[in-house]
Parts: structure tokens; sequence; C-alpha cells
């Protein structure tokens, strides 16, 4: 079984990479602070999707390697950063020698994969004492609109599982709260690029969205507005190779 479709949606996104690639934020530079070592590591970001993060590690100046299980995200990230090397691949399998990264980042995939089948392989790649990271974007409800947004699409799981395991050793966590600015559009590809969402029959998916809109269009932090401030909340952890 795949590592990344071991939970029903997990292998989905590929249909959706565009909705994907327009509508999913980026991540806050505090949480790639916090989980990226001092010097000039070498990184894999493994269940890459279209490169959100790939592209924000290249910034950095660093060597960057993207892994990702679907060929339609992977497309979407060679578009956009055509010069970082893209393999197909999953957490099972990831097509890369022995200790070739100091550094192995899973953001918005953790909670598909099989820790007990991906850590010996993600081990395998790192060099010794290199780290593991997780990280996820969650949408802060805390804000009247965002609450009503998840009673919408379905809310998201505020207990993001990090337990790692051997080899690994003692897992560090930090959460950071920021904000993205995004278009009535990029909220609706947002949307779309949510494998439950996803996964609906061509009518009901349709009806969530008209419901999304209706939203944008009556509540009064959203009404007139050609941008929202949508809140998040990235959960973060990291722990190193023994």
């Amino acid at each position: 079984m795949d590592p990344f479709g071991t939970a029903p949606g997990a292998s989905s996104f590929g249909s959706a990479a565009g909705a994907y690639e327009r509508g999913r934020p980026p991540y806050p530079e505090s949480a790639l602070d916090f989980l990226l070592p001092a010097g000039r590591p070498r990184v894999l970001d493994l269940g890459a999707g279209t490169g959100k993060l790939t592209r924000q590690i290249r910034a950095r100046g660093l060597d960057v390697i993207a892994v990702d299980p679907s060929e339609g995200m992977l497309g979407e990230l060679r578009r956009a950063v055509p010069e970082v090397p893209a393999h197909l691949g999953t957490a099972e399998r990831i097509p890369l020698p022995d200790a070739s990264a100091d550094v192995v980042l899973v953001a918005q995939a953790w909670h598909w994969i099989d820790p007990a089948r991906a850590l010996p392989e993600i081990a395998r790649v790192l060099t010794p004492g290199g780290r593991l990271g997780v990280l996820w974007n969650l949408r802060d409800e805390r804000a009247d609109w965002v609450e009503r947004l998840g009673a919408i699409i379905g809310r998201e799981d505020r207990a993001r599982d990090t337990t790692m395991g051997p080899p690994f050793g003692p897992v560090s966590t930090a959460t950071f709260d920021w904000a993205h600015t995004v278009q009535p559009g990029e909220l609706l590809d947002l949307v779309a690029s949510r494998s439950g969402v996803i996964l609906l029959p061509a009518d009901e998916r349709a009806a969530v969205l008209a419901q999304v809109r209706q939203l944008t269009a009556t509540h009064p932090a959203l009404l007139g507005k050609d941008t929202y401030t949508l809140p998040y909340r990235t959960a973060c952890a990291w722990a190193e190779r023994g």
C-alpha cells in the first residue's frame, strides 16, 4: 500500500494540482527557522506536492530535492522551480541513495503516512544525526468566519500526531500563529483542493463551493472585500536520527 495513501483521499490531490497550487498557503518563515538546523543542510521535501515548501527552502539558498507520489503535483512543482530535482516516490520508497539528506521535511502529509513503515526509509536517506521535521498549516477557527467555513467544508483535526519513535530521538514541538491574505478565487481553490471535497460527486462538490460563495457574500468580515485575512496556526515537530 502506498504510504501516502493509507487514509481515504491521500492520493487524490493530483487531479486538483492546479487548485492546490493556487489556493494553498505557504509556511511561516518562523516555522522553517524552528525546523531547519543551522548551516547549509541538504533538504528532502517529502510529499512535496506542488512545491509550496520546496521553493521557500530554495529561497534560503539551500540544496533541496522534492519527492511526491503524484505526477500531477510534481508537474506544478517543476513549473514553479525547474532547477530543483523532483522525483516520483513515496515515504516507503524514497528514490534517493543512503545518507543523501541532512533534513527530511514532511509538510501537510505526515498524517497520511504509516510511521512504522516510513521511518526506517526516512532514516536510511538521512545522514547520521540528521533531522526529520513535520509541519501542518491549520486554519485558526477562533475567527468567526473561519469557524463557519469549517462548518461548511469540515473541521481540521487540531491534534496532529507528531509521534516518531526509533530510530529517532526526543521530539521538539512548536506552534506559530500567522495570517495569509487570500483573494476570493484563492479561497475557493483552497476549498476545492481538500481531499474530502475532491472525492465528492460533482453535484455535492458544487454545492459546497456554492456555500462558500454564500459565506463570502454575506459574512460581515468578508462582505465587499477584495481580499481576506485567513489566520493559521502552523504546528511543527522535529527529531534527530539516533
